[in-house]
């Protein structure tokens, strides 16, 4: 094994520099380090400027998502090792537009998932005076979809997202169903008008890498076709019997 493995770094300073280019560190290779104790090696020894976002360390948060030869992962939890003898090229993830360095800007992923409503829905919500129980069986109806950790991933790896920036989105859908799954939710006919527009479920053409480089196995494009049947049956249903479509 090599003492040492090369970082191909992106950087972009937008105070500095025009356009963005890729500078090369050199760090010890250790069979323990994750690209994440790479990149703080190289702020902590190397390069004091360089920013990306990192917090748990613990693949819960999903704020270190980046690109590590051209495949978005969690950055905590991939490890260094995997790619010797290098060289690693890290990038920030792809189809969003970048703040700084291995920074994204995230507004338009956070815009999407407010869209769903991604929260309970009910016309007699009162937990002050009700309980809303729920037994085992009816949280495992939903319990993998609200695994998700928002890390970004599944948009990166998204070519519909990457080439028609409207579509709403794998982890915006999986967390819709999430909630239409849950047995306490009154809100699935709001997300069902607001997901089968030209920017919702239809503009999914499952190519599944979204549930390839999900982190959590949370099957985002799994989702999308449970909704798409769940879709064409409530068309189906307005077609057939419109006299009932209000409820």
């Amino acid at each position: 094994m090599n003492d040492l493995i090369t970082l191909e770094v992106f950087r972009y300073k937008p105070d500095e520099n025009t356009e963005p280019f890729f500078q090369n560190y050199e760090i010890p290779l250790k069979k323990e380090w994750v690209i994440l104790d790479a990149l703080n090696y190289v702020k902590d020894h190397l390069e004091g400027t360089l920013s990306y976002r990192w917090s748990c360390r613990m693949g819960v948060c999903g704020s270190c998502g980046m690109m590590v030869n051209g495949k978005p992962v969690l950055t905590c939890n991939t490890f260094v090792e995997k790619f010797s003898p290098g060289p690693i090229r890290i990038e920030p993830l792809e189809n969003f537009p970048v703040i700084r360095d291995l920074v994204i800007e995230m507004s338009d992923f956070l815009d999407k998932l407010k869209s769903v409503k991604p929260w309970i829905i009910r016309d007699d919500l009162d937990l002050v005076e009700e309980e809303y129980r729920q037994t085992p069986d009816q949280l495992s109806d939903y319990k993998q979809y609200s695994m998700c950790i928002n890390c970004m991933l599944c948009y990166s790896a998204c070519p519909v997202y990457g080439l028609e920036p409207e579509f709403v989105g794998p982890a915006a859908i999986a967390l819709a169903q999430r909630y239409n799954m849950d047995n306490r939710d009154q809100g699935n006919k709001e997300r069902m008008e607001a997901l089968s527009d030209d920017t919702g479920m239809w503009h999914c053409t499952f190519v599944g890498d979204c549930s390839a480089v999900c982190p959590e196995n949370v099957d985002p494009a799994g989702a999308i076709q449970r909704y798409k049947v769940e879709g064409a049956s409530h068309w189906w249903k307005n077609i057939l019997m419109p006299w009932g479509k209000d409820n």
